[in-house]
């Protein structure tokens, strides 16, 4: 009997192993879902308009996205207008609520820079990563709100790791979790996407909820609009110059006492 069944095991085992894909067989399968690399990297430009928000309040929200590695954000908040943005080399953010209250273009921190710069990837990280210098992993199935996915771990060239999750039946990004490090504080998030709708040929999430991991409250994000290869000029990513200050005005000298 022990043998009988050691027999159906070994003849079962190779069908078991064949049954469980590689990175590379689930990441053809998700750029075949978003609508190909041919469509992804022939898009040059991207502007998505869209309303975020941040518990009862409604913010307008655009961004500005340009190959090679250029992108800009620009959030309305109550007529104010914060701004971040990078040129492939630069990253600078102008925002009116700081204490200081400054209008002018800031540099960006180290930390602010870092993740910029991975933002600016028009294809995200998994297309071409080990040219990129990522790093990703397959590590089996798990559930996302009833749906079972594909659990990638990426690492990022900066140190940074990101867990994704993939839909096992459309292979679309259902979920993504992340864990970076801020003035050396480590910092978990979690962002899940849906309503995916056709632009251009490619499969974009129209639906984004993020917040810090474990904290009821969340970031919405709902996608109104996207254009592809629209014109933007480079200099909507290059950092502004500082306004002057304007001169004290002069004092008038006296009049001259009456002889």
């Amino acid at each position: 009997m022990l043998r009988t069944r050691l027999l159906s095991f070994l003849l079962v085992a190779p069908a078991l192993v064949a049954q469980a894909p590689t990175v590379d067989q689930v990441l053809t399968k998700y750029y075949e879902a978003k609508g190909g690399l041919g469509r992804m990297k022939a898009v040059t430009t991207m502007r998505i308009t869209a309303k975020m928000s941040n518990g009862p309040m409604d913010f307008p929200i655009v961004i500005e996205a340009k190959r090679p590695a250029c992108i800009r954000v620009d959030v309305n908040i109550q007529g104010n207008q914060m701004i971040q943005a990078f040129d492939g080399k630069t990253g600078w953010s102008i925002n009116p609520f700081q204490q200081s209250a400054k209008k002018d273009a800031e540099p960006m921190t180290p930390d602010e820079l870092r993740e910029m710069e991975v933002q600016a990837d028009m294809d995200g990280p998994l297309v071409d990563w080990k040219e990129k210098g990522h790093k990703v992993e397959l590590q089996g199935r798990e559930p996302v709100e009833g749906s079972d996915t594909f659990k990638l771990k990426l690492t990022l060239k900066n140190g940074d790791t990101r867990t994704l999750f993939l839909d096992v039946d459309s292979y679309l990004e259902v979920k993504q979790a992340s864990k970076r490090k801020v003035r050396d504080t480590e910092i978990e998030a979690e962002t899940t996407m849906g309503d995916y709708k056709e632009v251009g040929g490619l499969m974009i999430a129209h639906a984004m909820e993020s917040g810090a991991k474990g904290m009821p409250q969340k970031q919405k994000v709902v996608i109104e609009k996207v254009e592809l290869n629209v014109p933007i000029a480079d200099s909507r990513f290059a950092m502004p110059a500082k306004q002057p200050t304007p001169e004290a005005p002069k004092k008038e000298d006296p009049p001259a006492p009456k002889k």
